[in-house]
């Protein structure tokens, strides 16, 4: 009897293992076939993304340097816009001092002729 048993557990033992390897392969064969489309599926999306991404980053290039020339051509406006205002200011600066000089001698030449008339009726 023991041996009766043995025999039936073995058999059903060798039977268990062949039903579980043959879910395990079922399961590795559709994980194969599943793995085989997501690589043709990553493949067509890297395709798409490489086809639509060059002419954006085209676009982007031509914008960036469409933006850099405005960029310096202002820059450039700016610097001259700076020195005309430095030049002004400079010649304003240069008038009133030689307008304060020039004041300074008339006044200083009216005060002194007013003593020198002065000087001359007085006596």
């Amino acid at each position: 009897m023991s041996e009766t048993a043995l025999n039936n557990g073995l058999i059903f033992l060798i039977y268990t293992t062949g039903i579980v390897l043959i879910l395990i392969s079922v399961f590795l064969i559709k994980l194969l076939i599943d793995l085989s489309r997501f690589t043709k599926n990553l493949n067509t999306t890297l395709e798409i993304v490489k086809n639509e991404l060059e002419p954006t980053l085209l676009e982007l290039k031509a914008s960036l340097k469409s933006i850099n020339a405005f960029v310096k051509s202002t820059d450039e406006r700016v610097d001259m816009f700076k020195k005309a205002i430095t030049d002004t200011v400079g010649l304003g600066m240069t008038a009133v001092t030689k307008l304060k000089n020039m004041s300074g001698a008339i006044i200083t030449g009216a005060v002194r002729g007013f003593l020198t008339t002065y000087k001359l009726f007085s006596k």
